[in-house]
């Protein structure tokens, strides 16, 4: 079976020639590591990965979660996959030596984690659900919470999630209808439904501990009006023993398409009026604590994303070099050998796509998450305040690109293989399903779209967007000093000129008020605006490229690197200015559009 976690050398280049991995060892926080470090922990990861988690990715996608007696039963295989994850440490990767962490940087951590999303996106979840609860609590929650919840949560025997989603309400969080009544103690009464809850219950912990959005007596209407809460699916004791069963209730699991190994639950809570929860932060603050780790979430499904469809890229390179299929235009001879699919030029641009989506994804991916080790260890405080802002613009890209994109791959990938592709005896198939959630999950494309176009670009003053045209811009000047890279430098260039004049126009319309014209193609602008920082990122990797190429090193890798950026850059990006002129023009083709119409 072909290898499709992740290619080490790409992995390599990306850490220590792109994004120069080492030079956080120079910080105080990362000094105890080294690339020796680094890459023990990334070796132990992949095999972890290898052994536990992808066996039975098939086997939890074929025997999806059961609902029994009220309760969700797992196939065996996720337990111990989990537990070899828990006790290899990777649960607490980024946290302090002394509370018994990695201490690692970010940027290692995400790499490491991203094995395990290779492997098995279905079992992945359940940790990466339970760092996103423990990250809010701990940065959120009072002294007591910390020592009833997170401990446990740290120490791998709670797991968390969260619980946004109800019935009639979906992405729209202001007309949640689930309310906590204060029972006159320091705790609250929850009753409410939410569904769409991953690893909303299982038997793989001691207990779950749900981070769950309600709305107070006194909540003002809308997203002001609503609190977080803390909701144990056990009670615990002050003594941090556990208590009796909570009134949380497994009503139903849903059943998907994909991504069928993680427990998507229905919760009812408080059907008996005794749902114990624990406000979290301050009333009516619960949407901007929850934001934390919705954010956090957001760059992990991007990455989740990345790393299904670099599966079925790698599954359908080694397919394309094994498969010999007809003969190429030029040999007329019949009697001659069939040659390998990858010998076809049509083959070789549906190779070429998944390349430019899932490498260009995967840097911007990793670079995301060293601006997060820069939000907290950067030498100073301009230079972390800095990140902040270019992180908080990047992360509905980080988040929707991904999505669109790496699944655009795995149909790439499907195409290769042919009918084989098209059946559950080959992986591909099923790799399209898991990523098929990704566009979804999180915050959809529009949504993400509407949250960049008319929230963060004007954030701060546009401070985002100016250390990104700023980025860009360096960039390009790196570039002009290779002239093998004219030709790619080009493109970027002439795309971020147009989008900076369109983007400054709509942000125009939204300070005016034009509020519904200036969103109303809002993912045409995420498209375009995506495009741009992918094409940046590929030409970052140009960059190092041509060093290495220069410095007489594996030459083979680095005119792939060239390859690829040459397909995204000459290919992909041309076709943004009509979307910019789409923009520019502010057509109303989808807005006017009536329902009596369709």
């Amino acid at each position: 079976m072909p290898d499709t976690l992740l290619c080490p050398r790409n992995l390599a280049f990306e850490l220590y020639e792109v994004l120069d991995a080492e030079a956080l060892t120079q910080r105080p926080r990362f000094a105890e590591h080294s690339r020796e470090t680094f890459d023990a922990a990334l070796g132990t990861a992949r095999s972890i990965a290898e052994k536990y988690f992808a066996p039975h990715n098939r086997k939890a996608d074929e025997h999806e979660p059961r609902y029994v007696d009220g309760r969700a039963e797992l196939i065996e295989e996720v337990k111990p996959a989990v537990d070899a994850f828990l006790q290899a440490g990777f649960l607490n990767a980024n946290r302090d030596f002394d509370v018994g962490g990695m201490q690692l940087p970010s940027l290692v951590s995400q790499a490491c984690f991203a094995h395990f999303q290779a492997a098995n996106a279905g079992t992945t979840a359940y940790p990466f659900l339970t760092m996103g609860a423990a990250n809010l609590i701990e940065t959120f929650g009072s002294d007591d919470q910390k020592r009833l919840f997170l401990q446990p949560m740290i120490e791998g025997r709670y797991f968390g999630t969260m619980a946004l989603t109800e019935p009639h309400a979906g992405s729209s969080l202001a007309d949640i209808r689930t309310r906590a009544e204060p029972a006159g103690d320091g705790t609250y009464r929850l009753k409410g439904n939410k569904i769409f809850i991953s690893g909303g219950d299982h038997e793989l912990s001691e207990n779950i501990v749900h981070m769950v959005l309600a709305k107070l007596p006194d909540a003002p209407p809308g997203v002001k009006g609503i609190s977080l809460f803390i909701v144990p699916k056990y009670r615990v004791n002050q003594d941090a023993s556990l208590g009796p069963r909570n009134d949380v209730v497994l009503a139903g699991l849903f059943h998907k398409m994909g991504w069928r190994g993680t427990t998507s639950a229905a919760l009812n809570f408080g059907d008996q009026g005794q749902c114990v929860g624990y406000l979290v932060g301050q009333p009516h603050q619960g949407l901007a604590c929850m934001f934390q780790m919705m954010n956090e979430a957001r760059i992990g499904v991007g990455m989740g994303a990345v790393m299904l469809g670099y599966a079925g890229y790698l599954y359908s390179l080694e397919y394309a070099r094994q498969r010999p299929q007809g003969r190429t235009p030029d040999n007329k001879d019949p009697h001659s050998p069939a040659v390998p699919i990858i010998a076809h030029s049509d083959v070789k641009r549906m190779l070429l796509a998944q390349k430019a989506y899932v490498e260009g994804a995967f840097d911007l991916g990793l670079y995301a998450a060293r601006l997060f080790d820069d939000t907290h260890t950067a030498p100073d405080t301009t230079a972390r305040t800095q990140a902040q802002q270019l992180l908080d613009l990047l992360t509905p890209v980080v988040k929707s690109w991904p999505s669109a994109y790496c699944l655009k791959a795995n149909e790439l990938a499907i195409q290769i293989l042919g009918g084989h592709g098209y059946t559950r005896e080959y992986p591909v198939e099923q790799y399209y399903r898991d990523n098929r959630l990704n566009p979804i999950h999180e915050g959809t494309e529009g949504i993400q779209s509407l949250d960049l176009l008319g929230r963060k670009l004007a954030q701060g003053g546009g401070a985002g967007l100016k250390l990104l045209v700023r980025s860009m811009a360096g960039t390009c000047e790196r570039a002009s000093h290779h002239p093998n890279l004219d030709a790619l430098r080009q493109p970027l260039e002439q795309l971020v000129n147009r989008l900076q004049g369109v983007t400054l126009a709509l942000l125009g319309d939204l300070a005016q008020g034009k509020v519904a014209g200036a969103l109303a193609n809002s993912a045409l602008y995420l498209k375009a605006f995506g495009h741009c920082v992918i094409g940046w990122r590929w030409l970052e990797q140009a960059i190092h490229a041509e060093v290495g190429l220069l410095n007489g090193n594996e030459r083979d890798f680095y005119l792939g690197k060239l390859q690829a950026a040459r397909y995204f850059l000459t290919w992909e990006l041309p076709p943004c200015h009509n979307d910019l002129a789409l923009l520019q023009a502010r057509d109303d083709t989808c807005l006017s559009m009536q329902e009596g119409w369709f």
